[in-house]
């Protein structure tokens, strides 16, 4: 069977997931930059003070960009990389979630070890971007699978 006319169901549940994930870490950072800019506390279950206090510590911005902004791009990204999908969509996809999870496990020390306190948002997006990293590596898997066995 040629390349072109090789079914590309395979990739047709990875590209749903992350796009799914794409979008719902987007809402997620959309919520948290907009608390930041509107200056409000982000909604939290319990006391919620684990969220003020990471929104409000001097870790929420990098060089006066707040990092759920960062996120917010970081999303955007996965979700051209999904709708582009192909060869380039998939590493781009890949090398964003990668970036993005090693980035949110720096977050995630900082609020554990030196901030102190947890933000229910954060640790969402944080978790967000892994699935998104667990689903970009399966599709490359795949598609490296598929490129052996047409050679």
């Amino acid at each position: 069977m040629a390349p072109s006319a090789r079914p590309k169901r395979r990739f047709t549940g990875p590209r749903v997931v992350l796009l799914s994930l794409a979008v719902l870490g987007a809402l997620v950072s959309a919520y948290l930059t907009w608390t930041h800019f509107a200056g409000l506390t982000p909604v939290c279950t319990g006391s919620g003070e684990g969220c003020e206090t990471v929104q409000s510590s001097r870790y929420a911005s990098i060089l006066g960009t707040p990092v759920a902004l960062l996120g917010l791009v970081a999303y955007g990204g996965l979700i051209f990389s999904a709708v582009l999908w192909r060869e380039a969509g998939l590493y781009l996809g890949f090398l964003i979630s990668l970036v993005g999870t090693l980035f949110s496990a720096y977050l995630t020390y900082l609020e554990i070890f030196v901030i102190g306190a947890l933000c229910q948002w954060c640790l969402a997006s944080a978790a967000i971007m892994i699935l998104a990293l667990i689903c970009t590596s399966i599709a490359t898997r795949l598609l490296t699978q598929d490129t052996r066995r047409s050679d």
